[in-house]
């Protein structure tokens, strides 16, 4: 059955099939959530998978091996930059969610680590990101409730963690 879960834990410190790399469009590694997974994947060899794929969209993602993590796979989504709302922030983020799982779906993945996408230095009120995220998700199980998926969310920070919560609940 599948199921949505908040922990208050770091994205490396979650078993998942797949961790999600909260991306830029030139897949390049970067700081916060991004730099830690390149750190610990492998920078230079998961580098170079990026650069073969070389673009995604913003509210899109692409998937790589997960090379020196315990997950086998990595997920890039592109989440938006905020900029007030009005430049399709709400359907971008809901659909690098939305694809991320697709993704998952397609490789045959049955559990999925996400940090907060776009909540860090790009800017997306924490409220407003938790909302699109876990729509999206629910939306997902939902469509695909044949599909059984494990989605995590890996929240270092408590008062994020109690957002979530609180949000989870309130869309459940």
């Amino acid at each position: 059955m599948s199921k949505i879960e908040i922990r208050q834990t770091g994205i490396l410190d979650t078993e998942a099939e797949a961790v999600v790399n909260a991306a830029n469009e030139n897949l390049w590694a970067g700081g916060g959530v991004c730099g830690v997974i390149f750190r610990a994947a492998g920078a230079a060899q998961l580098q170079q998978a990026c650069d073969a794929i070389g673009h995604c969209d913003t509210g899109s993602a692409v998937i790589t091996p997960g090379f020196k993590l315990g997950a086998k796979y990595i997920i890039h989504a592109v989440g938006p930059v905020w900029s007030g709302g009005n430049r399709r922030e709400p359907q971008l983020l809901y659909g690098c969610y939305r694809r991320s799982l697709e993704l998952a779906k397609e490789n045959g993945i049955h559990s999925v680590c996400f940090p907060l996408i776009s909540a860090g230095i790009f800017g997306y009120p924490p409220d407003k990101a938790w909302r699109k995220a876990l729509q999206a998700c629910l939306d997902f199980i939902r469509k695909e409730a044949d599909y059984d998926i494990r989605v995590i969310f890996a929240i270092p920070a408590k008062p994020n963690y109690d957002l979530g919560i609180a949000t989870l609940e309130e869309l459940s």
